[in-house]
């Protein structure tokens, strides 16, 4: 059998992980800090936990510079969940400011609450929209979960980038071609509730490379606020980013940060109580919107309001999350996110550079301009399906393991997650080199 320091593990998520971090976990589950307990068994209120939790957080603010505006919370259900999540929540601060907006109008506390309703409604009928730019697999599931919960009506698909690309994913095309909804500066009726996208798509090997210029704040007041909504599960981490320009950022953490079973969001307090209150059930009931008012765990409002601690967190997941974070603060010092970027793009830049080299033996899927740093998506000899099954089994021979692509697309993939040791990344490199030269 093979020990952990032989095989060079490229799987998409759940990832590979820091062997010293596994290694400190497997003491911390059956002892921890010598309590007589483990992590997984300890009460998610009792001091240790909350100490937990408060490391955590504050690992992750130093790591990406997160300003004092915004709360981070740590959840459960996965990026999947955060698809429900942000219709959810966002929603909700959609309406309940138009509703703000829409007593001052009428005469303040003064004002009738059956023609605030009657307003509130038409203006829900006829300006809610929610936006999302799909560029792969996952911003399509973000989109479709939408749809399921509030109707097509409601979701507007600015951009979807298979038409730009012969009917499948693989690039971005100009902002200018986007079909964003119009704020009121704009000439539209409103701005959309949000606008969602997928910063890095697993599946596609897509990755957005800046901060669309489309999505840049235009100012006003926070009615025709363009909120932005980023799904980072699987670069979360990799690379320094501007946290201030987003309303919400959310991802699992079984990619980059730890082990599957948490969900972070990092949330602009405004967006939050008591700047912005959720709407009371009852009128989200009456507005008849979808899915809301949707299930208590998944509120944003809730959660932050009891410390992420509203039901049970697993613990033990969120102390691998912490140490992870924790451990790339110690090592990266002042560089923080910039240090793990230069490393991540050093390592992509030679498999691409590899599959580049040898272009009549391997093809990357995606156009160069949004190559993934994280999950990098190619096809051996024009996707010839015996030749791909045999390059595999060639890499396996090495311990070159997990680098078969998604089910539904096919091919190569190697995910690039900071876990992943530059030494392993250069043995997939002489291997990508030998098998073109038929030295496999």
């Amino acid at each position: 059998m093979p020990s952990r320091s032989e095989v060079a593990y490229f799987g998409a998520g759940p990832a590979p992980l820091p062997t010293p971090i596994i290694e400190s976990a497997a003491q911390a589950l059956i002892n921890y800090g010598d309590c007589g307990l483990g992590l997984g068994e300890i009460s998610h209120r009792s001091p240790t936990a909350n100490k937990v939790l408060a490391d955590a957080k504050a690992s992750l603010s130093t790591f990406l510079d997160i300003p004092d505006t915004y709360e981070i919370l740590f959840m459960q259900a996965g990026g999947s969940g955060g698809f429900a999540s942000i219709v959810q929540n966002l929603i909700s601060v959609w309406v309940e400011r138009r509703r703000r907006a829409i007593v001052a109008s009428l005469g303040g506390d003064a004002a009738d609450e059956e023609a605030v309703f009657k307003e509130l409604k038409t203006q829900v009928e006829q300006k809610l929209k929610i936006d999302y730019l799909v560029t792969g697999s996952w911003s399509l599931k973000a989109s479709q979960e939408a749809t399921r919960l509030v109707g097509d009506k409601v979701v507007n698909v600015a951009l979807d980038s298979r038409k730009a690309n012969n009917g499948k994913f693989g690039t971005i095309p100009a902002e200018d071609t986007w079909n964003l909804t119009p704020t009121k500066k704009e000439g539209g009726k409103a701005a959309p509730a949000f606008v969602y996208y997928c910063d890095n798509e697993t599946v596609d090997g897509v990755e957005f490379p800046t901060f669309p210029k489309a999505l840049e704040s235009q100012g006003g007041d926070e009615e025709d606020e363009r909120l932005v909504v980023a799904d980072m599960s699987s670069n979360f981490i990799s690379r320094k980013i501007d946290v201030s320009k987003y309303a919400v950022i959310f991802g699992g953490a079984q990619k980059n940060i730890g082990i599957a079973g948490i969900t972070i969001i990092i949330i602009r307090k405004s967006l939050l109580p008591p700047q912005t209150a959720t709407p009371p059930a009852a009128l989200l009931r009456r507005l008849n919107i979808g899915g809301l008012p949707g299930p208590v765990v998944l509120d944003y409002a809730t959660i932050a309001k009891n410390n992420s601690l509203y039901n049970t967190l697993p613990i033990f997941n969120l102390w691998i999350a912490g140490e992870v974070v924790a451990d790339l603060v110690r090592v990266y010092g002042d560089k923080k996110a910039s240090g793990q970027e230069e490393v991540s793009g050093r390592k992509a830049n030679l498999l691409y550079g590899v599959l580049d080299k040898y272009s009549n033996v391997y093809t990357v899927v995606p156009d160069k301009s949004v190559r993934s740093r994280m999950n990098i998506c190619f096809r051996v000899h024009g996707g010839d399906a015996e030749k791909e099954k045999a390059f595999l089994a060639g890499a396996e021979k090495r311990l070159l393991q997990g680098l078969k692509g998604h089910r539904s697309v096919g091919g190569i993939r190697a995910s690039n997650y900071n876990a992943v040791p530059l030494e392993n990344v250069e043995k997939l490199v002489a291997y990508l080199d030998d098998y073109a030269n038929g030295k496999e």
